[in-house]
C-alpha cells in the first residue's frame, strides 16, 4: 500500500483527523472529500445530501474510506434530527458507492465505517458479525446504510463495513465527554451499570482501519471493537482507578431518559459485541482491556 492515493470522508472527525494523519505520515496521498467546491489538490467535491460526488476527483484512489454521518448523540433525537442521522448516512454512501462504480477503474476497496447498533441490545449475549440485525431505530439505519454500498459491490468493488464500538478517546466522542466529567470527580455508572460497553482505544480502531485497507482478505461486516467487552459499571472503576479521581455519583435511568429522550435507550442498552472476523485476519490489539485503553487514552 506504499504511496497509494485514498480517498475519505468525514476526514475532519475524530477518526478522520486520525487515520489521515496516519497515512500521510507513512507517505500515502490523502484526499478528502468536502461539502464545498475544492480548493486545493487534496479535495474533492460532494454533497451527500443531493447525492452528488465529483467522480473525475476519485480517479487514481486505491482505496476509499467512508466515515462521514451525522454525530449520533450531537442532538435531541427530533423526527428531524434522526431524518438527518438516517439520510446523512443512507444518502451519503448510495452517492459514494455510485461514483466510484462508474469509474473505468474504480478502486480496490471500499472501507465503510458503520457501527455495532446493527445488533441492537443484545443483553448479556455475545455477538459476532454472524448475528441478525437488532431492533430499534440505530438497527435500522445500520441495515439501510449497508445496503447503500450494493453498486461498490456490485462493480467488484471489495466492500468492507467497519462496525465500529465505542471508540476511547479524550478528543471526541462519546468517551471524550467522559474523561472531564471524571477528571472532576464528577463520574460514575449510568443506570443499573450492568450493560455492556463494547469499546476500541482509538490507537487500535486507526491500526484496524489501516489493517483492513491493506489486507486483500477481508470484505462485508468487521466489528471494530476490544477482544473483552466490559459493563458500564466495570468501565467506571476503570475510568476511576486510572484517572486517580472517585466515582460516587451515578446517574438515574430515569434522569438519562429525561436529558437525553429517545437516544437514552441506546445509552442504557446492552451490546456485547466480539471482534471475531478481526481477529481471524490476523490482527492484534495493542490495546485489549478497557484500562489500557483509558490509560492511552490519557496520554
Amino acid at each position: 500500500m506504499a504511496g497509494m492515493r485514498i480517498a475519505i470522508t468525514g476526514s475532519t472527525g475524530l477518526i478522520g483527523t486520525a487515520l489521515t494523519r496516519s497515512l500521510r505520515a507513512d507517505g500515502h496521498e490523502v484526499v478528502r472529500l468536502v461539502r464545498r467546491p475544492a480548493r486545493a489538490d487534496d479535495e474533492v467535491e460532494w454533497d451527500p445530501k443531493h447525492q452528488y460526488v465529483d467522480a473525475a476527483g476519485l480517479v487514481g484512489c486505491a482505496a476509499v474510506v467512508h466515515l462521514a454521518g451525522a454525530g449520533v448523540g450531537d442532538h435531541r433525537w427530533t423526527d428531524a434530527y434522526k431524518k438527518e442521522i438516517r439520510d446523512s448516512r443512507v444518502l451519503g454512501t448510495a452517492a459514494l458507492a455510485e461514483a466510484l462504480a462508474s469509474l473505468d477503474a474504480p478502486p480496490e476497496v471500499l472501507l465503510c465505517g458503520t457501527a455495532i447498533g446493527y445488533y441492537g441490545d443484545t443483553g448479556d449475549r455475545p455477538v459476532d458479525e454472524d448475528a441478525p440485525p437488532g431492533d430499534g431505530f440505530l438497527a435500522g439505519v445500520c441495515v439501510e446504510w449497508e445496503e447503500a454500498a450494493a453498486p461498490a459491490e456490485e462493480a467488484g468493488i471489495r466492500t468492507v463495513f467497519a462496525r465500529t464500538g465505542l471508540v476511547v478517546a479524550r478528543e471526541g466522542g462519546a468517551w471524550g465527554r467522559l474523561f472531564p466529567l471524571f477528571r472532576a470527580g464528577l463520574g460514575g455508572r449510568l443506570g443499573s451499570g450492568r450493560q455492556y460497553w463494547s469499546f476500541i482505544a482509538l490507537h487500535d480502531h486507526i491500526a484496524a482501519l489501516r489493517h483492513l485497507l491493506e489486507s486483500p482478505g477481508p470484505a462485508g461486516p468487521v466489528n471494530l471493537t476490544a477482544p473483552e467487552p466490559v459493563t458500564n459499571r466495570e468501565v467506571t472503576a476503570a475510568m476511576a482507578e486510572v484517572l486517580h479521581r472517585p466515582a460516587l455519583l451515578p446517574v438515574p435511568a430515569v434522569a438519562l431518559r429525561v436529558a437525553l429522550g429517545e437516544f437514552s435507550e441506546d445509552v442504557l442498552g446492552s451490546q456485547r459485541v466480539l471482534p471475531r472476523r478481526l481477529l481471524d485476519s490476523g490482527f492484534r490489539f495493542a490495546f485489549p482491556t478497557v484500562a489500557g485503553a483509558i490509560a492511552a487514552a490519557r496520554r
